[in-house]
């Protein structure tokens, strides 16, 4: 199954972003984007990809072992960014990045040791995506925008296992669905 790692915000802090993406699918050109979903918002923290149902049960256990060891922390999305020579727009992260790094940190050695191939390693950037082209675009209009946003700060208790099911009907703008399968409390909050 294709799986990822990842920190699910809470619903005060994706109504406003929600809010806030609202306004920025009023730019021009907004409707050229592949928007993404408030059900399917979240901080990946390590990509898995399709993981053999073999290794599962011990990726599951590390990373409950990985998220005891991780004290709660605080977070707020702020700000944005882009990605891909302008193909993918994100909304950023404040508050104790460095937890959410160490935590990320965790969930990739966590898929390493249970032997998930997890390919080149590379410095964790904190964002949700929130929207998606085929080519690139002009993304400075939208980061412009972004830079004026801040959500309301939450207290992150939990490090998600999230199953990620990709469209198969092909219908344009089709999301993916995303299915929670574990939430490991994280140490000071379990």
């Amino acid at each position: 199954m294709r799986l990822f790692a990842a920190v699910l915000p809470p619903d005060d802090v994706t109504a406003a972003l929600a809010a806030e993406v609202a306004a920025l699918r009023m730019l021009p050109g907004a409707d050229g984007l592949r928007w993404t979903g408030r059900p399917g918002w979240h901080l990946t923290l390590a990509f898995y990809g399709e993981v053999d149902d073999d290794l599962v049960p011990d990726l599951s256990a590390r990373l409950e072992r990985a998220a005891h060891r991780t004290a709660s922390f605080t977070l707020a999305l702020r700000g944005g960014g882009q990605f891909g020579h302008g193909r993918a727009l994100w909304a950023g992260a404040e508050g104790d990045v460095a937890t959410l790094r160490l935590l990320a940190d965790r969930a990739e050695s966590a898929a390493r040791k249970a032997g998930v191939p997890m390919g080149e390693h590379r410095r964790y950037k904190p964002h949700l995506t929130v929207a998606r082209s085929r080519e690139a675009f002009d993304a400075r209009p939208y980061v412009e925008a972004l830079d004026h946003f801040t959500s309301p700060a939450w207290t992150v208790t939990d490090l998600a296992l999230v199953r990620s099911c990709l469209p198969t009907s092909g219908v344009p703008g089709e999301q993916p669905r995303y299915e929670t399968v574990a939430r490991n409390p994280l140490g000071a909050s379990g």
